[in-house]
């Protein structure tokens, strides 16, 4: 029986166990019983009267996994037997969130293991509450990942994920006086029982040194990797059940070892320290979740961290295919390899390193296998945010790898560059791998694209942007390279898991929960828009977890502010990682203006409304930090001024992740996307928003677009320029100034910002923000959009304040997401570019 059909059956004539007041269990949920007691006497030598919610929370996780790993083993056995066609998914990111919810619904085991720990005297959502947010992750394309990782096991593709085992998160943020501060994210303390080390599958990794050429014995050249230093890579594997539970994929995770344990007799001379310098120096490589690379020694450690996961995957994927075949002859028909943006693009010359050097391929072979491989996800059209190394850098780490770029770079400008556009000079410079003049780098996005198969961007607006903007001459010299593959959300943690009220009662309205799997069913929903009795239980599930969240913010760990909300208040919500671009700074101005109306006007009265943030700024990035610290205060002076009645209120909670936007994203009302337009790729909070009945307030920008498609102009609150406004706004001279002195209100809350009104004792506290917007030029054009912003807003109020004309809107944004699954997403993936079909796995 697969783990899909196993349900819990009470036995009828039992009831309650007169004794013990246990429920009588069916055979399965016994067995269970026993698996989770098992674990907390054998594995952790706890008795249950004496065991902590911790160790309740480990014994049930132990027992879960047991369940997993025959299935997973089942999968791995089918696979490996009929020489399937895999997907390997490199990023350096998977924002995993917590497992144990997310495995029991997708496993089927949810509600048997409720009440088997209830029968056992434990609270279950108590216990599923202790088990921290896996720190593997930062924000939305770690999410993407993990999205990806559950919609290729539901749908039965075979599919390995490899990324970095860190010890450490980004970061646990905390704020003080309003400052974000960063603590770390030590999220391995408990322990991970999910995990599975796997030290028999330990890759080497070579570093630093110098390359030598070399004539071998057939008279050609090579070149040699001499006095390299060598760590390795212990992998850990964390199984991935699908819906279901028909195919359990895995996730596997590098951590770094020391190559050498310690020199013994340096130690046994009394040099401790030194004995074991290099070992702890190597193995802070998988430590922790993007380091500061602000140093030329954080700079280091990212280059080589993005080294070590790629080469210890590649020599892992080499190993796997080599399992199931006897020659390189198939590898390409076996084996397809996805990029997650410019990070691991070090694959390239590391895979022709391993090709060449390793395995005495040619040159021109290696280099063909390659580019049937590879596959590159763009996620950025920030020219900035393409990641560039220093050729020193390259030179000093990865000496051999530099030669390879040198070589590809010499073929593609030769070989094809040249033959589209000969003897042009400018287009070569433009195009290179290599940019050249003071400080040369290494353009990993260029040998991402050079290199690849297939680039795909991640919405329709951005992929056109790709090819129009950013990478125009790589579009007009491969023109069917570029493709779109639009991102998506998993229903079964966006929805299902996250959302039980509402998904209860669209499975009880629709008749059937075939929309876990199949999200355009929510389609059906349509039908029940104009019908009053569902809007008042849909938008009574809203009030329900408005109060939930109110409750979490009012008392709760740390989520709590210590503010009291009201959950019949707008909830208007904007979480995302702080960056100007997203613009969190022209939602903050939209609040000022909000309390200097009611300020000046004690008699207006306006939509109550509660403003929810929920961000982290990178340690390095002053600016981002500046605004978070502008909210916080900001929201210190509203939430405790009497005069405004609590018509507003403005909430932060601290050290947003996964576990938190489960909670805020069922509470919103009203989602902010509002990015300047042409820099957003694509955000995916916008779908996860929107599934859950909340109206998007935004710019024509990223996926934003495809849902004012999908929604209707109706049912969504359209403001700001353009891209080609934004554009033409530049080649016209962009001055900020225009719209601060034409913009009386504007003109006021910036400079009330300035004024030190909101931070006493440091008058100049947010000057900065107000410089970037004025004498910096506004560079996300912030100023440009404000007036329409405000117009939307209104529009906003006015639509919330007719409920039922609001709930009609909330219904049809629910039913309309199906397009936005990350099943149709992966679907498009395996389809258009990975070439992969399902496999079913028997019981």
């Amino acid at each position: 029986m697969g783990i899909e059909n196993v349900k819990e059956t009470r036995k009828n004539s039992c009831g309650l166990d007169g004794v013990n007041g246990r429920f009588c269990l069916d055979e399965d949920a016994t067995a269970l019983r026993q698996s989770i007691l098992d674990h907390l006497h054998f594995t952790l030598a706890r008795h249950e009267n004496d065991a902590t919610q911790d160790e309740w929370w480990l014994a049930t996780c132990h027992a879960i996994k047991d369940r997993l790993l025959d299935r997973f083993m089942k999968t791995q056995r089918t696979h490996n037997r009929n020489k399937v066609r895999r997907a390997y998914y490199l990023s350096m990111e998977y924002l995993m969130g917590r497992l144990l919810t997310n495995n029991l619904y997708n496993s089927g085991y949810q509600d048997m293991v409720r009440d088997v720990l209830t029968d056992l005297g434990q609270d279950f959502d108590t216990i599923v509450d202790v088990e921290p947010d896996m720190g593997l992750g930062n924000g939305g394309l770690g999410r993407l990942a993990a999205c990806f990782l559950d919609s290729l096991a539901t749908m039965d593709l075979p599919a390995i994920g490899y990324g970095i085992h860190y010890r450490y998160g980004l970061f646990r943020q905390e704020f003080l006086n309003g400052h974000q501060i960063e603590e770390p994210d030590t999220w391995t303390e408990k322990g991970c029982p999910w995990e599975i080390k796997r030290p028999l599958f330990t890759q080497k990794v070579k570093l630093y040194g110098r390359v030598s050429p070399h004539v071998g014995a057939d008279g050609k050249k090579k070149s040699i990797w001499l006095d390299y230093k060598t760590l390795e890579g212990v992998p850990y594997d964390l199984p991935i059940v699908g819906h279901g539970g028909g195919t359990v994929n895995f996730l596997r995770l590098w951590e770094s070892v020391a190559g050498h344990k310690f020199d013994l007799e340096m130690f046994n001379q009394g040099s401790y320290v030194e004995a074991v310098r290099e070992k702890a120096e190597q193995e802070t490589i998988s430590k922790v979740l993007y380091p500061n690379d602000s140093t030329e020694a954080g700079k280091e450690l990212r280059l080589i961290q993005q080294y070590f996961f790629v080469t210890c995957s590649l020599q892992d994927i080499i190993r796997r295919h080599f399992q199931m075949h006897d020659s390189w002859d198939s590898f390409d028909a076996s084996t397809v390899i996805q990029l997650n943006d410019t990070h691991p693009a070090i694959a390239v010359p590391e895979l022709m390193r391993l090709l060449i050097d390793e395995n005495d391929f040619t040159w021109d072979a290696a280099w063909t296998l390659v580019r049937k491989v590879l596959n590159y996800t763009n996620h950025t059209l920030l020219p900035e945010a393409l990641e560039q190394w220093s050729v020193g850098l390259f030179e000093k780490i990865l000496p051999r790898h530099l030669e390879i770029i040198y070589e590809i770079n010499h073929w593609f400008l030769s070989n094809e560059v040249e033959v589209k556009w000969p003897n042009d000079d400018a287009m070569k410079r433009n195009l290179s791998i290599i940019q050249e003049g003071e400080g040369r780098s290494v353009r990993m996005a260029y040998l991402s694209v050079v290199a690849s198969k297939q680039v795909n961007g991640v919405a329709a607006l951005h992929t056109e942007l790709l090819k129009s903007h950013l990478f125009s001459n790589f579009h007009e010299l491969y023109p069917n390279k570029f493709i779109n593959v639009t991102n998506g959300i998993t229903p079964r943690r966006w929805l299902l898991a996250c959302n039980p009220r509402l998904s209860d009662l669209i499975n009880r309205t629709l008749g059937s929960n075939d929309w876990i799997r199949d999200l355009d069913a929510l389609r059906g929903l349509e039908a029940y828009a104009e019908d009053v009795d569902f809007q008042k239980e849909f938008m009574a599930i809203k009030r329900s977890n408005k109060q939930a969240f109110a409750n979490l913010v009012a008392t709760d760990g740390d989520a709590c502010c210590g503010v009291d909300i009201d959950p019949d208040a707008l909830f208007d919500v904007q979480i995302k990682r702080l960056h100007e671009y997203k613009r969190q700074h022209l939602n903050l101005l939209y609040i000022l203006t909000l309390y200097r109306r009611l300020l000046s006007d004690p008699n207006l009265t306006i939509v109550p409304r509660v403003f929810i943030f929920g961000a982290k700024a990178a340690p390095g990035y002053t600016l981002a930090k500046c605004i978070i610290r502008a909210i916080n205060k900001v929201a210190e002076q509203i939430n405790h001024d009497p005069r405004i009645k609590g018509m507003i209120k403005v909430v932060f909670p601290e050290n947003y992740r996964v576990t938190l936007a489960e909670k805020m994203i069922p509470a919103a009302d009203l989602s902010e996307q509002i990015s300047t337009a042409g820099k957003e790729a694509s955000g995916t909070g916008n779908m996860k928003l929107s599934l859950n009945g909340a109206l998007t307030i935004g710019t024509l920008d990223g996926a934003n677009v495809e849902i004012k498609d999908a929604v209707g102009d109706e049912n969504i609150f359209i403001f700001g320029n353009t891209v080609q406004e934004v554009e033409t706004l530049k080649q016209n001279g962009y001055n900020p100034y225009d719209f601060y002195n034409s913009n009386w209100e504007l003109r006021e809350v910036i400079d009330w910002l300035r004024s030190g009104y909101f931070s006493p004792g440091e008058p100049d506290a947010f000057a900065p923000i107000c410089d970037s917007l004025l004498d910096h030029g506004d560079p996300y054009m912030v100023l440009a959009d404000y007036a329409d912003y405000v117009r939307a807003q209104s529009e906003v109020e006015v639509a919330f304040a007719d409920s039922e004309k609001w709930a009609r809107m909330a219904i049809i944004n629910t039913a309309r997401m199906g397009f936005f699954s990350s099943d149709r997403t992966i679907g498009e993936y395996s389809k258009n570019i990975w070439n992969l079909k399902p496999v079913k796995v028997s019981d």
